[in-house]
């Protein structure tokens, strides 16, 4: 059995779209033929969980048994990634709690392929918070994720002060998500389906829909360019090694 591969998406600040980052993620492995599993820990709701609830089970991250039920599957799963959803203000706890329980030695040992997404938030405070990450995670591979989902120009910083931070951690890269028309962005939530889904005009079902060809576009364009963003870090290759070469073309 390959390597299992663990994705963690998170920050310590709650509005800076790491649900958004996720579910591009899931759509992603799916075009690249990637068994994927994910979890979501906004308990009780769920919002991941709305948009795949094929992939996704709700769970507490602070609780031992639900911590169980992620970690300790993880050579019997046949998914080959494991994308954890990790609840706003939640990074830094549960990144100390993997290094309790052994996980991190685990992947500084190769046993295990670790990545962690870091959605950045609005303020220096997010700056900040990679100070606090890097305590844990040595030799993963870190993404410092630039979300665009406000619209702010929150990323205006002094390139000095930034790279005082991202230089802080070995392995970081940087990925841009662009913004989504709030039209388009609005329509899926409405749907409640994957982008993929929405793009190929299906329902939560499967079935034929009657989203708007307009929208449809939009999302298709930018889905396509946030997957060129991870095209750009090479991910599959990181996480899935094994993985088809020739990735679905968002249906139209």
């Amino acid at each position: 059995m390959a390597k299992p591969a663990v994705v963690i998406v998170g920050a310590d600040k709650g509005g800076v779209g790491k649900t958004t980052v996720s579910r591009t993620l899931l759509d992603y492995f799916g075009a690249h033929h990637v068994p994927t599993r994910a979890f979501d820990t906004e308990t009780p709701r769920g919002t991941l969980a709305r948009f795949h609830p094929d992939h996704t089970e709700i769970v507490d991250v602070n609780s031992v048994a639900d911590q169980m039920k992620i970690f300790d599957t993880l050579g019997s799963t046949p998914a080959q990634v494991t994308v954890i959803d990790i609840r706003a203000g939640l990074l830094s706890s549960t990144l100390q709690a993997l290094s309790d329980i052994g996980f991190l030695e685990s992947a500084k040992k190769g046993q295990i392929t670790f990545a962690v997404f870091h959605i950045l938030g609005p303020s220096i405070a997010s700056l900040q918070e990679i100070a606090e990450t890097a305590r844990f995670v040595g030799d993963a591979s870190y993404f410092l994720v630039k979300n665009h989902i406000n619209d702010t120009s929150f990323f205006d910083w002094d390139p000095a002060t930034y790279n005082s931070y991202f230089n802080q951690i070995k392995n970081a890269q940087e990925i841009t998500i662009p913004k989504l028309n709030e039209m388009a962005t609005e329509q899926v939530e409405v749907a409640s389906v994957p982008y993929v889904q929405f793009v190929a005009n299906k329902s939560g079902k499967g079935e034929a829909a009657n989203y708007s060809f307009v929208l449809r576009g939009y999302v298709r364009h930018w889905l396509g360019q946030v997957w060129a963003e991870y095209d750009k870090v090479k991910l599959v290759d990181l996480l899935s090694p094994k993985a088809e070469s020739n990735v679905r073309q968002v249906a139209g």
